[in-house]
């Protein structure tokens, strides 16, 4: 149990992560990703939608996404909540303001944009595309570093 409770090597967590492809290629015959959960949400809320992005989405077939999207975000919390010597404090005081909340927001809509943009997220392009041997997929994962590295060693300050 002492184990459980106290952070794990980041080889270990990385070994765990990287069996969830060929796992998720065996049980659903689908590869990582977590941003088609929210393109299965769209569709589900917007059934008549002119966009063909969501129009078309098979939401019987992705049904899967949202609940993988589910079980992500249930094992977070139960691994926080009763599985942690020091739970994580949910949002830092800084967002729970007003301009905390605005900057949520914005980034959110910046993430989203980029997702659809690259057609795909990190998990997706980083874990499913790069062990496929894609190379648009190597080059998006390239990115997403520079662009992290880019805004935590160049703008940070500005915007926090």
């Amino acid at each position: 149990m002492e184990f459980i409770l106290q952070p794990w090597p980041w080889w270990f967590s990385g070994i765990l992560v990287g069996l969830t492809v060929p796992l998720l290629y065996f049980l659903t015959g689908q590869g990582f990703g977590i941003s088609t959960s929210f393109q299965q949400v769209g569709a589900m809320c917007a059934p008549g939608s002119k966009l063909a992005y969501l129009r078309d989405f098979n939401k019987r077939k992705g049904m899967w996404t949202l609940m993988f999207a589910i079980g992500i975000a249930a094992g977070g919390f139960i691994a926080n909540h009763w599985l942690s010597a020091t739970p994580v404090e949910f949002l830092p005081e800084s967002f729970m303001n007003v301009d905390g909340g605005i900057r949520l927001f914005i980034g959110g809509i910046l993430i989203g944009f980029g997702t659809r943009y690259a057609g795909g997220c990190t998990s997706g392009h980083a874990i499913t595309g790069i062990s496929n041997l894609n190379w648009p997929s190597l080059v998006a994962t390239i990115f997403f570093f520079v662009g992290g590295l880019g805004v935590t060693w160049g703008i940070e300050s500005l915007i926090f």
